[in-house]
């Protein structure tokens, strides 16, 4: 099993998610797009499947970064043969905006520790199976995407109520899923971006945001763990298409 997996910048890559699909026997086919040379395949049809990472473009920035536009193809073109798809945030907007959803910024940023809420269709899809009906996830970004026509809204919250969608046949038969937040992420991670990121956070939270996000970080971490790990097993899952219905 391959996958592909669009990594926009360098900080910013599968994480967790990594571990979890090398594991279960994944080759991971990583194009990241900072590197001097990268260039993204013409089709997917070598590829099993399709993850697209965050990043801190936005999905609407094709003239500054035209190969989103590449992404957006290959996207539409991984709906077409009904290839497991998933996106995380900058990702999850690009299948939107693939899908001819708009993309567009939020009323405000979330950075940080927030509840999301499984909407009654995201307690059904095999992507939640097993996991608490709300719970806190880590954000970091400015724009929401709207749901593409016939997506089913699995997941929402109260600052940005769109917070994961699938796309597809039916609840159980979606091979597109759209995630908001991270669970992709580990402590290290975090960290990196709140130094490489530093001046948002600070713009966002005041003197002292990053010391207090690397505090609930660890404060939360412990409790958060096995419900992650559920989550990138599931995830898993999804990619490779066990338990869907036909």
């Amino acid at each position: 099993m391959q996958a592909l997996v669009v990594q926009h910048v360098a900080c910013e890559g599968p994480g967790l998610l990594e571990h979890v699909l090398v594991e279960k026997g994944w080759r991971l086919d990583i194009r990241c797009m900072d590197r001097p040379g990268a260039a993204l395949p013409e089709s997917l049809g070598n590829h099993n499947a399709f993850v697209i990472l965050g990043g801190p473009m936005g999905a609407y920035e094709e003239e500054i970064y035209p190969y989103l536009l590449q992404v957006q193809e290959l996207i539409r073109e991984a709906v077409r043969m009904r290839l497991p798809t998933l996106g995380i945030c900058l990702g999850g907007q690009l299948i939107a905006r693939a899908l001819g959803a708009k993309v567009e910024p939020n009323p405000v940023k979330e950075i940080g520790w927030y509840r999301v809420r499984l909407t009654p269709a995201g307690r059904l899809v095999p992507l939640f199976t097993g996991m608490p009906p709300e719970m806190p996830v880590f954000q970091w970004h400015g724009d929401t995407f709207a749901l593409p026509k016939g997506a089913l809204l699995l997941a929402e919250g109260d600052s940005c109520l769109n917070q994961a969608f699938v796309y597809g046949a039916h609840v159980y038969g979606g091979y597109a899923w759209g995630l908001q937040f991270h669970l992709e992420v580990s402590p290290e991670m975090i960290e990196e971006w709140a130094k490489l990121y530093a001046d948002e956070l600070v713009d966002f939270g005041g003197p002292g945001a990053a010391d207090r996000l690397l505090q609930e970080t660890r404060a939360r971490w412990e409790k958060i763990r096995p419900f992650q790990e559920l989550f990138l097993n599931n995830v898993e899952k999804v990619l490779r298409g066990t338990g869907l219905a036909g």
